[in-house]
Parts: C-alpha cells; structure tokens; sequence
C-alpha cells in the first residue's frame, strides 16, 4: 500500500449514478464500506467493467490527514454475466488501518495525480436504526414505461401489503407516469434513481447477449438490482427484489409482516426467501364488473383485478423466482437467485405465496380452459379500489 500527500477536495466529488473512468472500459457506481468479514474491512465499489480488457484497478483512499493511499484492488466479477461483454463487477479494496476515509478515487494506474479524477463518497459508514420494514426494488425500468393504471395499482398494493419505501432505477418513462411519480415522490413513498445507462454503453432490451447482442444485458438490470441492495442495507429490515408488473402475494396472510414473521419463526438461520414466479396473461381478462369502474376507464394500462387466471407450470420449463431477502446477508445477488451471501436460503412454498406476475402470456397457444383460477388478489379489492380512486382524484392525468 503506497501512501501520497494530496489534497482531497470536495470539489471533484462525482454526483453522477454511474461515472465513467478515462479507459472507458470501467463504470463506477458507488463505494460501500462493508465490514461484515469482521476480520477484513473493506470497501465494496460496484462496477461495470469488461470482463477482458480490464485487468488492474486501484483504489485511492483520500484520508483525514491530507494524505492518499493507494491500493490495489481485487477485481470480482459477478458469475451472471449472459455473455454480454460488460459485467457487474465489485472492486474489493481492503481500508487502510490508519486511514480516516470518507471518500476515495479508483484509476486504471497507481501513479496518478488524484486531482485529476472524480471522488466517491463511502456509503454505509453510519448506521441509524431502520426507516422501513419492507423495501422494493424495481430495476431498470425502461422503453419509455407507460402502463399507468397497473403502475398504480401495484405501488399501492406493495403499500396494502407492507412496503414504506419502492425505490426504481429509471432509464425512461412516459410523462404520465412521470407524474405519477412525482405523486409517491412527495408522499415519501417512492425514491427514484437515474440510471442513464445509455450514455455510456449500448444497453440490451433482452437477458442473454445472444437475442440481443449489445454491451450489457436488461439496461443493467443486475447492477441495478445490487445497487439497490446496498443502498438500503442498514435502512430496511427486508429488500424485495422484482419489477413493476410483479407483487409477492401471500396466500396464508393478508400482509409481508406476519408472512415473513412466520417464515423466520419456522426457518431462523435462512436470510434468502425464494417465491414462484406465475404469469397471469393479460389476454385473458374475467367477465366481471371491474372494468366498469367509471374512474379507470380512460386511465392508460392494465387493471389487475381483472386478471385472475395464471398459468400452470411446465414440467421441462425453469419457473422463475423473486425475493424477499435480508440485504445483510446478500454479498452479490442475480435476479433469481443469490450469488453469494451468509446463511440459508428458502423456496417459499405455493401454498405460502407466489409472485403475481400480470404480463403478457408465456404458454400462448393454452386456451383459457387450461389456465388456472386464482383470485387471491381479490382479497385486497376494497382497499385496492378504494386507495386508486383516492389517487386518481389528486392526480391530474390528462
């Protein structure tokens, strides 16, 4: 470890989501001090890099005493890449011990003038006792998103079922949704992180590089993803990990604090809650009265209350699954699965819950006879109904 004197100014403190080092190849998101390897502190700084041309990163800690040391970093790329050429990556840089840092730089070199490059502040120094029980995280959301109804319906069902925070990484939205998240913005509820992946790498609407062969897959999804895990780490006693057209929906309890008071009751080493992804398509509405609502019926989107039918699992077909996690115990997550972390993980049974996912159909040759009833949602109608009409009367959509 070499040590420099240097002048750290604030100045330079980067304010960006995602900020590029001088080889283009190397994208830094944000440092996290992570000690939970009690005998080795470290600073945990999320990345895109390339997973070829990038072979040495140094992490410069700008310390209390005007002094910089320089490390060199441990380049751990995350094992879900999907054969795109950038990857979510941690840059693993041991604290210096005699080292008060509350920022730090990385560069490609260990001789470079700090004065030059952009500062990142640590985060997760300073723990404070938790603002929320229950946070989702939506990834990447992106395509200029216009789904408005559903968009609603499903912020206030995570709200019915427990959320108090729902932070989204957004690429792209519509105007009206744009609104609507100004609405969830003022009420506390919503965090929205900008994620201009596209001015610095071509992003892929698609998982794999194969149906979409562009630089990183999903806009970034799974850095997205980690990030948010980070982010709320020592805010929030659980993250839930899935996307906008998605809602953990439990069959035995009517909120996430007494489903996952019971599950961590029966399972008290597991900190990974696993539950089955289940389309509900949304070409096969019911014939009911929902779709007379007078105050939805010009409003943009899908109205989930009238999709009750889902799919029935395919015996050769790998179903999915999202999260409820400790983000305490999650050291790099993919989308369904953990890649590393502490302690157990669980596959919730159906019987407990399963991930109410409203899109359009996957099996699209089954007829309606053949798709599965499932009107669990409607446990939550008077509510749901009551809460959307509320919004919609504060919210000016036109």
């Amino acid at each position: 470890m070499q040590q420099i004197e240097c002048n750290c100014s604030d100045d330079k403190l980067s304010t960006n989501t995602i900020t590029a080092l001088e080889d283009n190849r190397t994208f830094i998101i944000s440092p996290y001090y992570d000690n939970r390897d009690n005998n080795k502190p470290m600073v945990r700084i999320l990345s895109i890099i390339h997973h070829q041309e990038v072979k040495e990163l140094y992490c410069y800690f700008c310390c209390s005493t005007n002094t910089v040391k320089i490390s060199k970093a441990l380049i751990d790329m995350h094992t879900d890449r999907f054969d795109f050429p950038y990857v979510t990556t941690d840059l693993l840089c041991e604290e210096p011990p005699d080292c008060q840092a509350e920022y730090l730089s990385v560069h490609t070199s260990p001789s470079r003038k700090i004065t030059q490059s952009p500062l990142f502040q640590i985060q997760n120094r300073d723990w404070k006792p938790f603002s929320a029980n229950f946070t989702v995280c939506i990834s990447t959301m992106f395509g200029n998103y216009s789904n408005v109804l559903q968009f609603i319906q499903t912020m206030e069902m995570y709200q019915i079922l427990g959320a108090q925070r729902v932070m989204i990484y957004l690429n792209s939205c519509s105007p009206q949704i744009e609104k609507v998240m100004q609405y969830y913005i003022a009420k506390g509820i919503l965090e929205v992180v900008s994620w201009p992946i596209q001015h610095y790498l071509r992003p892929g609407k698609m998982w794999h590089h194969k149906f979409d062969p562009k630089d990183i897959g999903y806009y970034g999804q799974l850095t997205t993803l980690n990030d948010c895990i980070y982010r709320n780490m020592y805010r929030t006693r659980f993250v839930l990990l899935n996307d906008i057209d998605e809602i953990i929906l439990p069959f035995l309890h009517m909120s996430w604090d007494t489903m996952m008071e019971s599950l961590q009751q029966q399972n008290p080493e597991v900190g990974i809650f696993l539950f089955e992804n289940h389309i509900f398509p949304q070409t096969v509405p019911i014939d009911g009265n929902f779709s007379d609502i007078s105050s939805w019926k010009d409003i943009l989107g899908y109205n989930i209350l009238e999709y009750v039918h889902r799919e029935p699992d395919q015996s050769d077909y790998f179903n999915a699954r999202k999260m409820i996690v400790d983000p305490r115990k999650v050291i790099q997550t993919s989308v369904h699965s953990i890649l590393k972390g502490y302690g157990d993980h669980l596959e919730v049974t159906l019987k407990t819950a399963l991930v109410y996912h409203c899109r359009g159909p996957l099996q699209k040759n089954l007829p309606k006879t053949s798709l599965l009833e499932d009107k669990t949602i409607w446990k939550h109608n008077a509510s749901l109904i009551r809460n959307v009409n509320r919004i919609l009367g504060e919210i000016s959509l036109k």
